[in-house]
């Protein structure tokens, strides 16, 4: 990863990805890619490490960046090589805010099947949506015009 400073923002290049970093807010263009879904998920993770959350959230934050990328890169952007993942990550003294968002066609959650469902309990669908729901504090779906998908969700800090 090539680090490189320019008036109090760097730039780090790493795989066709570039990724500004100010003071608390970062924002990441990702390759549609299993590699951009790391470089987004340790982005997210060591901002997370840097706002004090503990292993427990670490992990649960982890999954639901990774589901989230994932979802992005193989069902919204299906692989395409010129389309990308956006990634904002906003660090507050409490707070964590990821928005993910993708440049397919968009889907609407309440069409995923539930996985606890009898009829849905050996599919594959809809339990990266569960488990999102289940670690993180807030999360939205909203669908983003010409096209695309913007998830966000939010890890609040627990006090000690």
């Amino acid at each position: 990863m090539a680090h490189r400073r320019l008036r109090g923002v760097t730039k780090l290049n790493c795989c066709h990805s570039v990724v500004i970093i100010s003071a608390d807010v970062q924002t990441a263009t990702l390759d549609s890619s299993l590699e951009g879904v790391d470089q987004g998920e340790t982005l997210v993770l060591d901002a997370a490490k840097r706002l004090g959350f503990d292993e427990d959230a670490l992990h649960e934050i982890g999954v639901s960046v990774r589901e989230c990328l994932v979802n992005a890169v193989a069902h919204g952007n299906r692989y395409h090589g010129r389309k990308k993942v956006h990634l904002n990550v906003s660090e507050e003294k409490d707070r964590l805010a990821i928005e993910i968002a993708d440049e397919g066609p968009g889907f609407e959650p309440d069409s995923v099947p539930d996985p606890l469902g009898e009829d849905n309990l050996l599919r594959q669908s809809g339990r990266g949506l569960l488990m999102i729901r289940a670690f993180m504090d807030e999360f939205s779906v909203t669908r983003r015009e010409p096209a695309g998908t913007l998830v966000r969700m939010v890890k609040l800090r627990k006090a000690e």
